[in-house]
């Protein structure tokens, strides 16, 4: 494993957007500096070096913001049909499909994902627009009976909800902005969109992008900012009719409690702990990497990362041999060598907090297997680390590390795997790997928790959909029921 330091290429036209002086918001179709005049830096994790200054927005750009989308969502954009949504969003597909590179090479330079991974993403990305633009001509209502005296019909209908409030984790802010521009594009709600202060770039882009595209002013709105300023004002915003949040359990509370202004609809993608559960008839050339990238992708910062790996007895030497041989395999680099798979962690703190936990295992008695250790560089490398000789009493089996951190939990029987699985306040992903079909479906329903994958880790597809459980939050992104929550039902009653 090793990393490099070196000078990487860019597009002339990602080339052009980093090297502006300053990011402002995108407030009503213009480009606009925040009130109070203040800016802060974006860091490139790659180098450590500060890339770019961004609009430092505070409640007065949000409420500027929040007032664009009102008047947006109250004007012409109300009056377009189905149609004309969904042929906006086909556009909007097209476009991105053709600025992909840019910007890509803008989220790993900000965020610190390899071009590598990132160039991965373009089908779902381009699956999930597909996904939108279809929702966007099949949103219904419904003819009702009813036992009402006389001749009165009675029907249902669906409306949108009308402005939506999004707070978007540094995680993976290209595609994730997605999971809220394309629903309020298909419903016909409006939004004002708050990015993470270590990750803003990237929707700043696809901000502009949209503008050329032909979305109107004032529909898709971004204000850049701290989330204890900028992101506290939106959720707590009266004007705000709900709010989209993806990022830790403890701040989707002061989220929830800050919505509570004015009764708010909200979904929450928050935290995880998630259980890879390997039984001892497992495929293990499918299973060690599938549980190993289940992890590292992403170097770790991957909510429903499956960092419990729980492995049978009977198979546990030979998988640990195994993983440890893979890890070998991966190259750790800055994020435009097109050579690296794993990037760096986002940030310094994030560091911090990964090799904090790294002692905190030693200290409670597991063994480090691999990994550790800050690589060389002035960027925030950190190695793979595999811990064995896990108890789910540890916390670093029970705490969210964000980080390319695997424990190694054994076990023996299916009913433990289950039972140490569910000894956890989190509840977003999981997985079994098995030949056995019955010993699956076992698992899958014995497991509580939002999203379960067999003998695979990570797919996610907008027609299916996923969400979490208990302390992972509540509220499906995609299927069906994704679009009820940009919508309201409307009863209506008609005297014949």
């Amino acid at each position: 494993m090793t990393t490099f330091q070196q000078n990487f290429a860019l597009g002339e036209q990602a080339q052009g957007f980093l090297s502006r002086e300053v990011h402002h918001h995108v407030i009503d179709g213009k480009r606009v500096p925040a009130a109070s005049g203040r800016t802060l830096s974006t860091v490139n994790p790659s180098t450590g070096e500060v890339l770019a200054q961004l609009a430092a927005g505070d409640a007065s750009d949000v409420d500027q913001a929040v007032h664009a989308a009102r008047r947006a969502f109250s004007g012409p954009w109300r009056a377009w049909t189905p149609y004309e949504r969904q042929a906006l969003l086909t556009r909007v597909a097209q476009t991105l499909d053709e600025r992909f590179e840019e910007l890509i090479q803008i989220e790993a330079t900000d965020m610190g994902a390899p071009v590598s991974r990132l160039r991965t993403t373009k089908p779902a990305l381009m699956k999930m627009l597909s996904f939108f633009a279809a929702q966007a001509a099949t949103i219904s209502g419904e003819t009702l009976m009813n036992g009402i005296p006389g001749s009165v019909a009675t029907m249902t209908l669906k409306a949108p909800v009308g402005v939506i409030g999004g707070i978007i984790p540094w995680n993976g802010p290209l595609n994730s902005q997605f999971w809220i521009i394309g629903a309020v594009l298909a419903s016909g709600c409006t939004t004002v969109l708050k990015p993470s202060e270590d990750a803003s770039l990237s929707v700043l882009r696809v901000a502009e992008i949209l503008l050329e595209v032909g979305v109107p002013d004032g529909v898709v709105n971004v204000v850049t900012g701290l989330g204890k300023e900028a992101g506290h004002a939106l959720a707590a915003h009266p004007d705000v009719d709900r709010i989209a949040f993806t990022g830790s359990t403890q701040t989707g509370r002061s989220v929830i409690e800050a919505s509570t202004v004015n009764i708010k609809k909200l979904q929450l993608e928050l935290g995880g702990k998630s259980a890879d559960i390997v039984c001892a008839d497992a495929d293990l050339d499918k299973a060690v990497p599938g549980a190993a990238m289940g992890v590292f992708a992403n170097s770790g910062q991957i909510c429903f990362a499956g960092t419990r790996v729980l492995v049978q007895r009977p198979v546990v030497d030979e998988f640990t041999a195994r993983l440890l041989e893979f890890v070998k395999t991966l190259r750790v680099g800055h994020s435009l060598d097109t050579a690296a798979t794993l990037g760096p962690v986002i940030s310094q703190p994030q560091l911090d907090k990964v090799l904090s936990y790294v002692d905190v295992g030693r200290t409670e008695g597991a063994d480090l297997l691999c990994g550790g250790r800050r690589l060389e560089g002035s960027g925030y490398f950190v190695e793979p680390s595999v811990f064995a000789g896990v108890t789910n009493e540890m916390r670093i089996a029970r705490e969210e590390i964000f980080g390319p951190v695997l424990s190694i939990l054994p076990f023996d029987d299916v009913d433990e795997a289950i039972a140490i699985a569910n000894d956890s306040e989190y509840g977003l992903g999981g997985a079994v790997w098995s030949q056995n079909l019955s010993t699956a479906l076992r698992v899958v329903h014995g497991v509580h928790t939002g999203t379960m994958w067999v003998n695979c880790y990570g797919y996610i597809d907008p027609l299916v959909g996923f969400g979490g459980t208990k302390m992972s939050g509540y509220g499906s992104k995609g299927s069906a029921a994704h679009m009820d929550t940009y919508l309201y039902t409307k009863s209506v009653y008609i005297q014949l």
